[in-house]
């Protein structure tokens, strides 16, 4: 298995691995969205992160990847890994959850546009990556595209302000999972730090956070009840999977094994996907201005992460 892997391109193993995570996040998002009428965003979280460590440490005993791995790396990346996972599973899923409730899945994946500039504009505050004219012309068309979804009919049991809450809550975690993964991109590209390892202390670190936090709460009883087998784990087990397992795993490893700017824009394809499945599954309506603003923040993803190739071409 391993020898399969190696024979395939890097930048190929990269691309695919984007465009999967992608493609798992679409469907994560509807099971979420199926489960959220019945369970508390902190515990759905709590769930995805608990069943997708468990996942991870089956992979690691399978594929023989110990804790002796880890004596090869410096206990530095294992920190920023572990912040990385605290901002990236922790604060920002929780917050993700919050969001798709009030505003819907078709809505969340406009709002999800605005991962790339955000993830631009880390990088630039953070590890002093340079902004070109069309970052700012992209970040400008997304946000356009926002604001036409905001003004968007909120669905009967939701009113406008909620909908304008709910986008503000997603572009907040969208942040906190830029800086999350921004923080870990050294560690993982330049430290060449082992990809599941990477993944499973980001969960761990989440995951634990989580915990403790639910358990200081006075509700952790009604909390922790996500655990008792219901009806509603035919929705939050295979969307933990999709999101907590396999999602995370080609995520990661899009940001490993290609460039950031190519991982950014297969990942932003989950907005078609996600629109898609929210129509033909949960029913959503694909509306005129809900295209349009779709379209906006698309060419603005495009023209964020293409910028060199789009500067290129005009001169």
């Amino acid at each position: 298995m391993a020898v399969f892997f190696e024979a395939i391109p890097r930048d190929l193993m990269g691309q695919a691995c984007a465009l999967l995570a992608a493609l798992t996040w679409a469907f994560a998002l509807v099971l979420f969205k199926l489960s959220g009428k019945q369970i508390h965003p902190f515990s759905m979280n709590l769930f995805k992160n608990a069943l997708a460590t468990a996942l991870l440490c089956l992979t690691l005993l399978v594929i023989g990847e110990g804790f002796g791995t880890l004596r090869d790396y410096p206990v530095e990346d294992i920190y920023i890994l572990i912040i990385s996972g605290f901002l990236g599973l922790a604060l920002a899923d929780t917050v993700l959850f919050y969001s798709l409730n009030l505003v819907g899945v078709s809505l969340f994946a406009i709002v999800d546009c605005s991962y790339s500039p955000i993830v631009l504009l880390v990088s630039w505050l953070l590890i002093s990556e340079e902004l070109a004219f069309f970052h700012y012309a992209g970040g400008g068309l997304i946000l356009f595209g926002l604001f036409i979804a905001t003004k968007h009919p909120p669905p009967p049991d939701r009113t406008r302000g909620q909908i304008t809450v709910g986008i503000l809550l997603g572009i907040l975690s969208i942040a906190l999972m830029a800086v999350g993964i921004v923080i870990a991109k050294p560690v993982l590209d330049v430290g060449g730090f082992p990809l599941f390892w990477a993944t499973t202390i980001r969960l761990v670190a989440g995951t634990v956070a989580l915990a403790a936090v639910t358990m200081a709460s006075p509700q952790r009883r009604q909390l922790w009840s996500v655990f008792r087998p219901t009806a509603v784990w035919r929705y939050i087990v295979p969307a933990s999977i999709f999101a907590g397992y396999l999602s995370m795993v080609f995520w990661v490893g899009g940001f490993k094994y290609t460039q950031a700017t190519i991982a950014a824009i297969l990942n932003q394809t989950s907005v078609i996907f996600a629109i898609l499945l929210a129509v033909l599954i949960l029913k959503e309506k694909l509306t005129p201005r809900k295209t349009i603003a779709v379209g906006l923040a698309v060419m603005g993803v495009v023209l964020v992460t293409l910028s060199e190739s789009v500067e290129r071409w005009l001169m």
